[in-house]
Order: structure tokens, then C-alpha cells, then sequence
């Protein structure tokens, strides 16, 4: 932190900037970062958007800002991944136009990582100090982390939301648990078998807590369906997945199903194809959704058989409808017919009447 700061004290005045010591929710689980309210409020838009993180060689990630949320959410796991931060890096994060940051980072197992970040901003020192109010809320943000790494020998920073509480300056707007929108650290894993109600019954994604990320009305759902095979059906979803794309996947599967319980043997055959890619896909993720993929089978199977009922309706009905274009055909026909019989008897007394006239002509005398 002692080096960021250095880093943070030589960058342009003229440009915000924010230090942020990296956490294991920052790095590891659920990769959402939050960033200072007072930060945020007076430089960033007051609506989600994509921002631009570029970092010391000039190569640039995209990340959603989530304005309500205060933080960068997809897209930081991109960036966190490529340039391997771990638990106790500090990144620097420099606001160099409207939303476009620049981005250094400090290693913690790297003693002279403030030499090579200094040469590779390239940029004029100055003296110039923060301000004092910033000062004062970067002192007190390095105090707090400190106390709870004193508190953490193994650097595990796994407490909940009160433990944190307790090292934190609550006069300080920068200084909150890395907890957002309900999302929290959980102490332990209470088996299925141990929840009695929806009350005691706790979605996890990456040691994390997400309940918050599903509506009520979804959570009851979700607690129906693992209570009918007596399993979490996201327990075994590979490690490291986004907090977000857990809880889309649970809602999908969800949604998938309603859609079959909803569904009627006139349902077309292409929606459960498309139900049963889906649901193959979350299987290949750790998905528990065996059991809807079996329904499935088991309702195209009654599907199809059903299909030959509906065949054959429909080639009925299109012989009928044929048989009615010949019909229709047929009648033209006959009306044109009475009336060629009407003229041709016409066009027969005529032609009588021609003859009598030219044999008369041709035995006139001359």
C-alpha cells in the first residue's frame, strides 16, 4: 500500500484516482469490485455503462459499471484473470477521460514494483499532495486493512458482514465491506437435509452467499426443485463461475421448469429441443438437471407418438382442401361448357343459313 500510494502521488493531478488493495472477493470469488461511493458520484455517469481499463502496456478490457451497485462487474474477471492478480495486490486506477481508466498495479511479492511502474508511466513527478480530506480517508482505509490482515495471518479475508464491521471506519464513505446488494461471505455449508424452511435456505456460488441476486418469488421456486431431489442442483457448478451467470443459470433452469409444467402435447417439438440444449449446457457446467432433461425425453417420446395423429389430420385436411380447388375447377368447367354448347348450336343454324347463301352465288348466272 506504502508503494501504491507513492505510484498514486507522482500521476497528474489533473486526473482522479483511486487505490484499491485487491480481496479475495476481488480475485477469486465472484470477481465483483466496489469502488468508492464519493469516488464514483463525483466522476462516473449516474447509469450503467462500459468503461475502458487500460492497462501499463497500453492494452485495454472493457468492464460494466454498475452505477446503483458502485462497482465494476462483467468484464473485471477478464482483466483480473489476464494479469494474475492475487489477494493483497494494490491497483491504481486513474481516470483519464470520461470513461476510460488507466490501470497500474502493484504486486505484493514484488519489492521493486513501484521502480517499474514509476518508469512506465513516463510522466513529469510533482509535488503536489492530495488533499487532505483524501488523505485522511486513504489512511484510515490502509488502517482498516491492516487490522484485518493482522487478524488473518493465512491472508484469508473469508468473515461476515459484522466481523468486517468491526475493523471498519464508519465515518469513512471509501471504507465498506466488499459486500454489495446482499452478497456475503458465508461461514459454513448447511446440508439440504438440515434447512427446514425457504427462511434457512442459502444459495452459494464460490463460498459467497447470492440469495440477493434472485427475486423472492424465483429463491421459493429454486428451493421447491432442490427440496424434490433432495440436492443444491448448483452445488456442484465448476468453481469460479461469476456470482451473476450462477444466478442466470438457476433463473433459466427455473424458468425451463415452468415452461415444461406449462407445457401441452400441441407444444412444438423445436421448444423442447431448445429447452433440452440449454438445460444439456448447464449439465456440462455441474448443473444438477438430469431430472428435467429425463421429463423432457419422456414428453418428446409422448410428443411424437402423438405426431402421427397429427400427421395424418393435417394430410386430410389438405386432400380436403385440394378436393375442394378441383371441385371449384370442375364447376368452371361445366359453366363453360353449357355456354360453348350455346354458342356452337347457334354458330350450326348460322352456318346453314351461309350455305343455302353460297350455293346460291356460286350457281347464279352469269
Amino acid at each position: 500500500m506504502e508503494r501504491a500510494k507513492d505510484v498514486q502521488t507522482s500521476l497528474a493531478p489533473e486526473f482522479p484516482s483511486l487505490v484499491k488493495n485487491m480481496l479475495r472477493s476481488h480475485v477469486a470469488l465472484g470477481f465483483w469490485l466496489g469502488l468508492p461511493k464519493k469516488f464514483c458520484d463525483l466522476h462516473l455517469p449516474k447509469h450503467n455503462t462500459m468503461v475502458v481499463l487500460e492497462d501499463e502496456s497500453g492494452q485495454v478490457w472493457e468492464a460494466k459499471y454498475l452505477a446503483e451497485k458502485v462497482g465494476l462487474s462483467g468484464g473485471w474477471r477478464g482483466f483480473s484473470i489476464a494479469h494474475k492478480l492475487v489477494e493483497g495486490d494494490v491497483v491504481i486506477f486513474q481516470l483519464v477521460s470520461h470513461l476510460k481508466f488507466k490501470v497500474y498495479i502493484i504486486r505484493s511479492k514484488c519489492s521493486d514494483e513501484v521502480d517499474c511502474a514509476l518508469g512506465l508511466l513516463k510522466l513529469e513527478a510533482h509535488t503536489k499532495k492530495l488533499d487532505t480530506g483524501d488523505v485522511d480517508a486513504f489512511e484510515r482505509e490502509t488502517e482498516s486493512l491492516e487490522l484485518l490482515l493482522e487478524g488473518n495471518p493465512d491472508g484469508n479475508i473469508r468473515k461476515n458482514c459484522s466481523e468486517i464491521s468491526v475493523h471498519c471506519d464508519k465515518d469513512s464513505e471509501d471504507i465498506r465491506p466488499e459486500v454489495l446488494d446482499g452478497i456475503r461471505l458465508s461461514d459454513s455449508v448447511i446440508p439440504l437435509e438440515e434447512v427446514k424452511s425457504i427462511a434457512d435456505f442459502n444459495i452459494l456460488a464460490n463460498g459467497l452467499i447470492i440469495n440477493s441476486e434472485l427475486p423472492k418469488y424465483l429463491q421459493g421456486k429454486y428451493y421447491d426443485l432442490c427440496c424434490s431431489q433432495n440436492a443444491f442442483l448448483h452445488e456442484h457448478l465448476i468453481d469460479g463461475l461469476n456470482c451473476k451467470l450462477v444466478a442466470g443459470i438457476i433463473s433459466e433452469t427455473i424458468n425451463i421448469a415452468d415452461a415444461i409444467r406449462a407445457s401441452k402435447i400441441t407444444t412444438p417439438v423445436d421448444d423442447f429441443a431448445t429447452w433440452d440444449k440449454t438445460l444439456k449446457a448447464f449439465e456440462g457446467l455441474g448443473m444438477k438437471v438430469g431430472f428435467l432433461r429425463a421429463r423432457l425425453d419422456g414428453l418428446i417420446d409422448i410428443a411424437s407418438e402423438s405426431k402421427s395423429y397429427e400427421n395424418v389430420r393435417v394430410e386430410r385436411d389438405n386432400a380436403k382442401e385440394e378436393l375442394g380447388v378441383l371441385e371449384a375447377k370442375l364447376s368452371g368447367v361445366k359453366e363453360k361448357m353449357m355456354r360453348l354448347n350455346t354458342e356452337i348450336e347457334a354458330l350450326r343454324v348460322n352456318r346453314q343459313k351461309l350455305e343455302l347463301k353460297f350455293k346460291k352465288v356460286a350457281t347464279a348466272s352469269w
